[in-house]
């Protein structure tokens, strides 16, 4: 049976995320950016934390750890090349690693480019993977500390993934992307329903958190920098798909 999977809005615009196995209890937390929300959740499902897994070092996703593990001790999973800026790990890993949460295998995908050492979880019985800001909805984090060829290969690596994965990304940032998605990508159909469903969801105070990979791949542009019709757009007909995407997130950049 695949993992119970559970969203978790946290400060303005963040994302933590549980898994959680019926069958032997354990239960692993997806970054934590704040205590409060994550903590309340816990105790309203009788869940104890088995695991928590980080993605990057950013504030935002790992400055609530302290609070959770004072109520929920549990083994703290991370990237062994992010260690030196992560909090204490009890577990480091790399990319091509697999461990397990409620029998469940877990592979660890290096996704550096928004930050470097920044890995994403895939469940694959789950059919799952937790991005954070890596590949996010209609978008891709911005290039802190990678360049463009590194997140293009993160993004290449995550795209391989099958179309039915859920994509479990770090922030409510996809109604701004749809809006900047469509001046890349605007003869797109398949996009501007899209936007539509998105602008209805946020209306209605829903998440657009999970999303689906097989819709990443029709409607994010920064997954499709090999799309003639984007290169058109561009005008970068048959350039290197690198500088491509590299264009695409330097206009996001300035949008």
């Amino acid at each position: 049976m695949p993992l119970e999977i559970v969203t978790i809005p946290c400060l303005s615009d963040n994302y933590a995320f549980l898994a959680h196995d019926p069958a032997s209890g354990q239960t692993a937390l997806v970054d934590a950016p704040e205590a409060g929300p994550i903590l309340a959740e816990l105790t309203a499902r009788g869940w104890r934390l088995s695991h928590v897994l980080l993605t990057h070092h950013h504030w935002d996703h790992v400055d609530g750890l302290p609070g959770i593990l004072e109520q929920h001790p549990a083994q703290v999973i991370g990237a062994a090349a992010d260690a030196h800026r992560l909090p204490p790990l009890d577990k480091q890993v790399a990319d091509g690693d697999r461990f397990e949460i409620g029998g469940e295998p877990v592979e660890v995908l290096d996704v550096s480019g928004h930050t470097v050492g920044h890995v994403a979880y895939y469940l694959p019985q789950s059919a799952v993977v937790f991005t954070a800001d890596s590949l996010m909805a209609l978008g891709c984090g911005r290039l802190f500390e990678g360049d463009a060829k590194q997140m293009w290969a993160s993004l290449s690596k995550l795209a391989a993934l099958p179309d039915e994965t859920s994509v479990c990304s770090g922030h409510e940032y996809t109604q701004s992307n749809a809006r900047f998605a469509v001046t890349i990508d605007p003869d797109n159909t398949a996009l501007l329903q899209r936007v539509h469903e998105i602008d209805q969801a946020r209306a209605e105070g829903r998440a657009t958190v999970p999303s689906n990979l097989g819709e990443e791949k029709a409607t994010n542009p920064f997954l499709r920098a090999t799309d003639p019709k984007i290169q058109a757009q561009l005008g970068m007909v048959g350039a290197d798909p690198v500088a491509v995407f590299a264009e695409i997130r330097g206009r996001k950049d300035r949008f």
